[in-house]
């Protein structure tokens, strides 16, 4: 079948890098003193409500770095609003605050442009990038789209009445995937019919409650309430099928030539220290390295994507122009 997907989502689906080479969490650590002791006082602020995926991520990676000793009392604290921009403004304004770290991910990018932000990331610390996961098109228990395919015969008959739900504004990684889909089903992207939530603590709801005809959300969004059977999921957008979710296809395996991937990192305020970057770099590395860092990417189904310094800060800028690309086309950038 012939392709129909363009360079910019070639590149949000790129395969990542793994870091090498990358030290341990050995150096002097700000708040003991000692190299053997944990690291104390990091915050890590989540810039959507909880429930969300930057929110378990983010709780997972202090719940990683305490639990193998690499830090301890880490706080982590949500700061919604804006797509995620309202903290990507207080990381800005943070300047030389080597204590905090802001998760961030591909959402982030995308709101940073449509929301008209002036915090960038560009002015930010890139530290690292944790992981991709697979986006899915889901439809509450009920619903009478039973496949992928009677959910897009639908959609082209009347592309305005079939509305789409995603746990992150214009711009971010749920807002991008069914524009991008609907272009690879012939839909023109914009006619969309978007509606976009906080994260998924509030997108949940709304699928539950069929306040929208289908969620595009990552799948680890949803794991408990498929195991519940409390909504099903239609398809997956990664290249093949995901392990948690055996008996559902991918886009591509149902004839629809589209992989989509999203991605999560953590960025720090401008202007830090040499030794503050090499401190959550090297905790970040550390955790990365530990059998539980392992345990939960297999846990939420994420796909180990760990990369740091100079490649990170080089896949962000690469993923900042793919999204202003989109959103151009979409008249949102």
């Amino acid at each position: 079948m012939r392709t129909r997907r363009t360079a910019a989502v070639s590149a949000l689906a790129a395969l990542s890098i793994l870091a090498a080479g990358a030290c341990g969490a050995t150096a002097e650590k700000q708040g003991t003193g000692k190299a053997d002791e944990p690291v104390t006082g990091l915050r890590i602020m989540v810039p959507n409500t909880p429930g969300g995926g930057y929110d378990t991520t983010a709780r997972t990676v202090a719940k990683v770095m305490e639990d193998t000793k690499i830090a301890s009392g880490i706080q982590v604290f949500n700061l919604p609003g804006a797509g995620g921009t309202v903290g990507l403004q207080r990381t800005v304004n943070e300047k030389g605050n080597g204590k905090l770290a802001m998760q961030m991910g591909l959402g982030v990018v995308g709101a940073s442009y449509a929301s008209k932000s002036k915090a960038t990331l560009s002015q930010t610390t890139p530290i690292a990038k944790l992981m991709e996961e697979a986006g899915a098109i889901v439809v509450p228990k009920d619903s009478p789209y039973k496949t992928i395919g009677d959910l897009v015969t639908a959609w082209k008959a009347d592309p305005k009445a079939v509305a789409v739900g995603g746990g992150s504004s214009l711009g971010g990684p749920d807002h991008l995937l069914p524009t991008q889909l609907a272009k690879a089903v012939g839909i023109d992207p914009k006619k969309v019919n978007y509606i976009g939530y906080d994260g998924g603590g509030e997108l949940l709801p709304a699928i539950l409650g069929n306040k929208i005809a289908f969620g595009a959300s990552g799948f680890g969004e949803f794991l408990d309430q498929i195991q519940a059977g409390q909504v099903r999921v239609l398809a997956v957008t990664s290249e093949k099928p995901i392990d948690a979710l055996k008996d559902v296809p991918t886009l591509k395996a149902s004839g629809i030539d589209l992989v989509f991937t999203n991605w999560r990192g953590v960025v720090a305020p401008p202007g830090i220290g040499d030794a503050d970057k090499k401190v959550w770099t090297d905790s970040l590395t550390a955790m990365h390295r530990s059998k539980e860092w392992q345990g939960e990417l297999a846990k939420h189904g994420w796909t180990d994507a760990f990369m740091t310094g100079d490649e990170f800060a080089a896949y962000l800028t690469a993923q900042d122009k793919a999204v202003a690309d989109i959103l151009t086309e979409l008249g949102l950038a």
